[in-house]
């Protein structure tokens, strides 16, 4: 990677890591093959309403609401209003994916008002916290990611930084901005909670507005899902390292995230065509 290259697109600069090229074009295969399908020229709108609750339950597991589909299918309160975490972080996840898609045309102008949006849309609830970057000397409260937290000065530069290179935009393939931004706040967690959530909707955000998913059939969730926790933990290690095998590795397991999204749609499409859906 150039040095100048690098100044000039950063994001397009991590393209160019050994390995990348390979995951984008297996992205976009994996993605054309979804699209390709015959239910998706007359039942699109059912593959991706199916898509956003698989998605849901996959951001939610992540989150430790590891529950299966049907049951979130069979639930109507997801208030948490009990005490009940898992409901309240399913709920979160279904908000969510509801509210990205009315996003889109913000987020390339505005990518902080959108995350401030969708982590009140998270947190479905009064909190001084809500909806701004955490102050100096608040705690953050994401159990699962056990990284070093930055301080809020470091985390002020850096998603200014972000929304920099969102608004400027560039050639980087989809995939790249999609894992950078998913990457990027996962390790800042910004939020004094509900990190996890909000990162992954932002890059279901960028998968759709980029064109690479415009009809959110393609759910990455359902693959950080599946390829489960330690993993996706492992991999963000990678990210926050910094180092281009680390960055790559967190790319490539996103895109393999997304491919397995993308099967996952496969399969409801084949369900679809023999009306067992």
């Amino acid at each position: 990677m150039s040095t100048s290259g690098a100044a000039a697109d950063p994001l397009a600069a991590l393209g160019e890591l050994p390995g990348v090229a390979e995951s984008v074009e297996s992205v976009r295969k994996a993605v054309d093959r979804v699209y390709g399908h015959r239910v998706m020229r007359r039942r699109s709108n059912a593959v991706t309403s199916e898509a956003a609750l698989r998605g849901a339950r996959g951001s939610a597991a992540l989150s430790g609401a590891d529950w299966a589909l049907e049951e979130v299918r069979r639930r109507t309160d997801f208030s948490g209003q009990d005490g009940d975490d898992e409901a309240r972080a399913m709920g979160a996840a279904l908000r969510l994916t509801a509210e990205a898609g009315q996003l889109l045309s913000i987020w390339r102008q505005s990518p902080l008002r959108v995350l401030a949006r969708l982590h009140l849309v998270a947190a479905g609830r009064d909190d001084a916290r809500v909806g701004r970057p955490r102050q100096e000397g608040e705690s953050v409260d994401e159990p699962l990611v056990e990284l070093p937290v930055p301080g809020a000065a470091e985390v002020g530069g850096r998603l200014d930084g972000l929304s920099e290179l969102i608004i400027k935009g560039g050639s980087a393939p989809a995939l790249v901005t999609a894992a950078v931004v998913h990457g990027e706040l996962l390790a800042l967690r910004p939020f004094g909670f509900d990190n996890g959530l909000v990162a992954r909707a932002a890059e279901r955000i960028v998968l759709i507005g980029s064109g690479l998913d415009p009809k959110s059939v393609c759910p990455a969730e359902v693959g950080h899902a599946e390829l489960g926790r330690a993993a996706y933990l492992a991999a963000l290690d990678g990210y926050v390292s910094g180092t281009p095998e680390g960055m790559a590795a967190w790319i490539a397991h996103c895109g393999r995230a997304v491919e397995l999204g993308a099967r996952e749609s496969t399969a409801v499409c084949e369900a679809l065509q023999r009306g067992a859906a």
